[in-house]
């Protein structure tokens, strides 16, 4: 896809963002485990950042998915990774499927704050047992007149000590479990809503994540988002941008490992000559160069689907599938070169080992995009 002085405009616009009001106070949010999201997201809003793909008319910019790639790249030269996760899920994960299939009304009360930076918002599908089986979620939301009475728990969910609302995947009927569930929109400060804790990880120290747990927690039909029974539909439509996005800030958040390990092996002298003149460690900085590259491929595949108004379901799982394996090389190969800095928690090299982990875990694990993969390729067993 060629590129346009537009995205290339976009691009220096999240740069000076990133290198002015968010690098200087990563280290400090690392520390913290959280991020002032709210604060954050309310500059996004003003530059324009939460709503290049979203509808002109709830305040977005109107424009294509090739924006929203752009900037899922960029997003990786903050200095950690879970505050460009955190910004992904509100722009590519919780709201992509109130954009496309809210109601107008739903739109303006929700989807219209998000994109302003005045509300932070957050997905409930994991549950606990329940990850990436995304059919055999618990939480349950009956009707009760012309509310919803929603009860259960979500676990895993990134922005969640923070969010104004969550988009929740519950089963509103008995039946088929691809055919009973609907996605809701639940403000967070609706009574029966509660952070069970703020969760500890292994990285993406700066975004916070929280478990959720919902007990007779009453909101309005209207706040269902599209037709009933078709939220696991709604949701894997919204994998499929997810998937994408997280692909995409990957090649990103490798290619920056990259870079830095090159200006480090440079600098740093052993047996009197720089790491960066030994010849193995410039001829593997090129095999990982090669591999981000055709990482990149991959994703920008993608993203001409998406833009053309294809299926880019095959191309993202396998993006993201290449992406979790490319990451974890990269900041493995990487990282050796460094030696003990490598192994210390001021390194961004250590930082980017950590936070890259999760991409084989979370949207989806390895194993669910292998087995996504299979069903296309007709090698799936089937059910017998």
């Amino acid at each position: 896809m060629q590129l346009t002085p537009e995205h290339e405009a976009l691009r220096d616009t999240l740069k000076r963002f990133i290198d002015n009001e968010v690098n200087p106070h990563v280290d400090a949010w690392e520390e913290a485990e959280v991020f002032p999201a709210h604060e954050i997201f309310k500059r996004m809003g003003q530059l324009g950042l939460l709503g290049l793909t979203k509808p002109v008319e709830n305040g977005g910019s109107g424009l294509d998915y090739s924006y929203g790639a752009v900037m899922a790249e960029s997003l990786a030269l903050m200095n950690c990774g879970g505050v460009p996760m955190a910004i992904g899920v509100q722009t590519d994960m919780a709201t992509p499927a109130l954009a496309h299939r809210g109601s107008r009304e739903l739109r303006d009360e929700f989807l219209a704050p998000a994109i302003s930076g005045e509300y932070v918002a957050c997905l409930g599908v994991s549950e606990v047992g329940s990850g990436s089986d995304v059919a055999s979620v618990k939480t349950t939301a009956r009707k009760d007149g012309d509310d919803y009475l929603i009860d259960g728990g979500k676990m895993w969910t990134t922005n969640g000590t923070q969010a104004d609302f969550c988009c929740v995947l519950a089963n509103t009927s008995e039946g088929a479990p691809h055919r009973n569930k609907s996605l809701i929109i639940v403000p967070m400060k609706t009574k029966g809503v509660s952070v069970a804790r703020k969760l500890k990880k292994m990285g993406m120290h700066a975004s916070d994540t929280a478990q959720l747990y919902f007990d007779g927690v009453r909101v309005p039909q209207r706040y269902r988002i599209g037709e009933e029974g078709m939220g696991f539909i709604y949701q894997m439509e919204q994998f499929q941008i997810e998937r994408l996005w997280g692909a995409l800030n990957n090649a990103g958040m490798a290619q920056r490992a990259i870079d830095i390990t090159i200006d480090y092996t440079r600098e740093r002298k052993a047996f009197g000559r720089s790491i960066l003149d030994n010849q193995w460690v410039h001829y593997k900085l090129a095999e990982l160069q090669t591999e981000v590259a055709s990482l990149r491929a991959l994703c920008w595949q993608g993203v001409e689907e998406v833009v053309a108004g294809h299926d880019a379901t095959r191309t993202a799982t396998m993006a993201k599938l290449k992406a979790g394996r490319v990451i974890r090389e990269v900041a493995d190969g990487c990282l050796q070169f460094w030696g003990g800095m490598g192994f210390m928690d001021e390194s961004h090299i250590s930082r980017i080992f950590r936070d890259g982990r999760l991409t084989s875990i979370g949207g989806g694990a390895d194993e669910v995009m292998l087995q996504i993969l299979s069903k296309f390729m007709g090698t799936f067993p089937k059910a017998s």
